[in-house]
């Protein structure tokens, strides 16, 4: 009798697996809202638009403007701050809520968060760690189920890699017996910007037209599809970008070399998408998988390399670096870019196919505002999964987000909670069709996207008690919800537009050195700062030659500019002692010609020991010419570190450089 119960028990869980859906959620990196063919883009994007056609899209799928933000709120539910950041302290993933409810879990691609996959219930990983790489030659952080993994020298590409990985982790899910969750988080297109050869070629010689026009036929064909109503009224150029026939020549073979190179990165993902569905087909599995595809945010205006002119980015050493210019018409018809929270900042494709679950029209259009937090909810509502309320070692929070499993059965979603949308200085709040934001914290701003999508008119002076409203309502969701910092809810300046960045790209210059804007950099105060310098996400303290470095997200680090030192030639032995608990190995990126910007140049990776203790590092940087710059990276996420006794030595053991300024 019990073993009869047991059977009956045990064919019963077979029976629910074989009825739930199979899941993949795939996620792209800084794509534009009309980037692909099905919103809008003349890139060819074949197996997307199939998948659009076939299911549905939304008009108003919302991400956070950043890649980090995104992917936390796509895990977990909830807002970036509120689940604990890149820790995820405060919240638990969809992989460990599917993988609690029998699922298989795997996922490849960009993680960017800390820790690895695998510490948060991902059963398969492969992937890199870091927030972006060389797509030929990836990055020291590549794993391979928590084993590090080596790339390969040749004919490595990261998203080709990603596919293979993720269809050698569905043959083994189907070993398994169980239904299988696969997240496939793409690089592409985020820069550094270079094709395969193949894929280069298809776009060469086109885009030579320029992002005005390439941007109004992009609108009109959304306009044609659906996606925007017909009677909106498009964001117009900004001052900082300038039209297209106004530009040298030079200037304009520039940036249609990096428009051809990022069509040629999306026309790849496109064909890894085309071999998944490939081999669903070939499994059966198509009709009764979930896939949805969208992207962490809009597309990428931070121009932060020097041009490289009449070369062909198609291999490991030659990259391009983003367009402020193309930024603008990939983001169609909205207004800025990725890390704002204007609509081009926060708007992405959204794809979701499903033929056994969606009782829409092939092909519908869904018009009500969703976001990346409603992922999980839905996920665990199509799974028949429960979200606990409790995890171990976690402080969990609510979820935010709400499941859309109504729109799926066809049905409007009715209100929904306002959207809180909060990205560094960058400010939103989506309630209803009404829309508050926020530029670098200047002044608040007020659009009715229902008649104004593109925020071209603000109404906040004739809106004030709305205004005054939205305002109360996101400063609450910032403490109450999001437990943000109080700096971060702060009252905004009064000052308006102009909005500027230092990082947009320069196009009043007369030279390619003058192209790139250099960063605004605070105030030195001593000689002995000038030359070194925190990299993004890394905090510094200089004292008695002790360097104490705090590391608040990705790609923290040092860098220091030796170009006044006038230092003897090599080869140097660089040298110091390190305490550190945030990397199992570290990056020297360094230059020897005053052009080569970083982290181009030689590239030198050293294993480290994750110790309270105190390790010593001892590195032989080989180069018979002078030193220009060097980056250290001795952290891959949140922590901190401690380097003391930093000294480089030419090839006759003298030290020719330390940290204290007397070198």
């Amino acid at each position: 009798m019990k073993l009869f119960l047991a059977l009956s028990l045990a064919l019963a869980g077979l029976c629910l697996a074989d009825e739930r859906p199979n899941i993949v959620v795939m996620m792209v990196d800084d794509l534009g809202f009309s980037d692909i063919g099905c919103y809008g883009s003349e890139i060819e994007t074949p197996n997307l638009d199939a998948l659009a056609s076939n299911g549905l899209r939304f008009s108003q799928f919302y991400n956070t403007a950043k890649c980090h933000s995104s992917r936390v709120s796509l895990l977990t539910g909830q807002y970036c701050l509120a689940a604990g950041d890149v820790a995820l302290s405060h919240g638990v993933t969809s992989a460990e809520v599917l993988g609690a409810a029998g699922y298989f879990t795997a996922m490849t691609g960009k993680w960017h968060l800390q820790k690895e996959p695998t510490d948060f219930g991902f059963e398969r990983y492969f992937g890199h760690l870091s927030g972006a790489c060389n797509y030929f030659l990836g990055d020291h952080t590549f794993r391979l189920n928590r084993e590090k993994w080596p790339v390969p020298k040749d004919d490595f590409y990261t998203t080709v890699a990603n596919m293979d990985f993720a269809l050698k982790f569905l043959e083994e899910a189907r070993g398994t017996i169980k239904p299988w969750y696969l997240y496939v988080a793409f690089n592409a297109p985020h820069a550094p910007l270079h094709a395969l050869p193949a894929d280069y070629a298809k776009y060469k010689g086109r885009f030579t037209e320029g992002w005005d026009v390439v941007r109004n036929t992009r609108i009109a064909k959304q306009k044609s599809l659906g996606i925007l109503p017909a009677s909106l009224k498009e964001s117009p150029r900004p001052d900082h970008i300038p039209a297209w026939e106004t530009m040298e020549k030079w200037k304009q073979d520039y940036e249609t070399n990096r428009m051809v190179t990022l069509a040629a990165m999306i026309d790849r993902v496109d064909q890894e998408v085309g071999r998944l569905v490939a081999d669903l087909k070939k499994n059966g599995e198509l009709d009764n998988t979930f896939i949805l595809f969208i992207s962490d945010n809009g597309a990428c205006p931070y121009d932060r390399q020097k041009p490289l002119l009449n070369v062909e980015p198609t291999n490991a050493r030659t990259s391009l670096a983003d367009s402020t210019g193309w930024a603008w018409a990939r983001n169609s018809p909205f207004r800025y870019y990725k890390q704002n929270q204007y609509e081009g900042g926060i708007s992405s494709p959204a794809i979701v196919h499903w033929p056994k679950g969606l009782k829409t029209a092939k092909g519908a259009l869904v018009h009500d505002p969703a976001h990346v937090i409603d992922v999980l909810p839905t996920l665990a509502g199509i799974s028949k999964s429960e979200i606990p309320q409790e995890w171990k070692n976690r402080e969990l929070r609510p979820v935010s987000g709400v499941s859309l499993k109504t729109v799926f059965d066809g049905k409007s979603m009715g209100s929904r909670p306002p959207i809180h949308l909060l990205f560094a200085k960058d400010r939103g709040l989506r309630d209803g069709d009404w829309k508050l934001v926020s530029y670098q914290s200047k002044r608040w701003e007020l659009y009715d996207l229902s008649k104004d999508r593109a925020e071209n008119h603000d109404l906040a002076a004739r809106e004030p008690e709305r205004l005054a409203r939205m305002i109360a309502m996101w400063t609450k969701m910032s403490e109450e919800v999001l437990h943000a910092p109080e700096n971060l809810y702060a009252p905004v300046a009064a000052v308006g537009p102009p909005h500027q960045h230092g990082e947009w790209t320069k196009y009043d210059a007369d030279s390619p050195d003058a192209y790139v804007r250099k960063r605004k950099r605070p105030e030195q105060t001593s000689r002995k700062q000038t030359f070194l310098r925190a990299r993004k996400n890394t905090a510094l303290e200089l004292k008695d030659g002790k360097l104490t470095l705090t590391f608040s997200g990705d790609d923290p680090g040092i860098a220091i500019d030796l170009r006044d030192r006038k230092l003897p030639a090599g080869p140097y032995q660089l040298r110091f002692k390190l305490i550190s608990l945030s990397a199992e190995s570290g990056e020297v990126f360094f230059t020897i010609d005053p052009g080569t910007t970083l982290p181009n140049g030689k590239q030198l990776i050293f294993p480290l020991k994750k110790s309270e203790g105190e390790q010593s590092v001892i590195l032989t940087l080989k180069t018979s010419v002078p030193l220009q710059q060097l980056r250290l990276d001795i952290g891959d996420g949140p922590g901190s570190a401690t380097i003391s006794n930093f000294e480089i030595l030419d090839s006759s053991g003298k030290t020719v450089m330390t940290l204290s300024g007397d070198k």
